[in-house]
């Protein structure tokens, strides 16, 4: 039973990141091909904007029946923010290095480094302290 619940919220967790992600990038390419400003810039932009369709999805949708609303969403909030700044990081300076030492065009490697910092470090992060399951509230939900 557990595993299977575990599995549920993670594939819960990439339709959330799927979501956020499509916007994210997106929003990158008009930005940087339309409005013509640097992949980095644009990607922080876009992150900004991907990362709140993320909280609310993930929040509203994927770990509310772990977390349920016990935890205040300002605190919440507070951890999704500093998620999403190492993440925007990672991702701007992985691109970076894709584009200017393996001269691979900034979408590819958007989309190389998006795997890597998705699964490695904004999931676990996510699920395991944003979101981090109180036990003692499900204890008391379950008796």
């Amino acid at each position: 039973m557990f595993r299977k619940k575990a599995i549920y919220t993670f594939l819960q967790a990439q339709i959330a990141a799927f979501l956020g992600g499509i916007t994210d990038y997106g929003l990158m390419i008009v930005f940087t091909e339309v409005l013509k400003l640097h992949f980095t810039f644009s990607i922080l932009i876009s992150g900004t904007v991907g990362a709140i369709i993320n909280f609310s999805i993930n929040r509203f949708w994927v770990f509310k029946n772990q977390s349920g609303y016990s935890s205040p969403i300002n605190n919440q909030l507070f951890k999704f923010t500093l998620v999403v700044l190492g993440s925007i990081t990672l991702k701007s300076v992985g691109t970076l290095i894709f584009q200017k030492v393996f001269q691979v065009d900034y979408r590819i490697g958007r989309l190389i480094t998006d795997l890597f910092v998705s699964y490695g470090f904004n999931y676990p992060l996510i699920k395991n302290w944003v979101f981090k399951v109180n036990e003692k509230h499900n204890i008391i939900e379950s008796n």
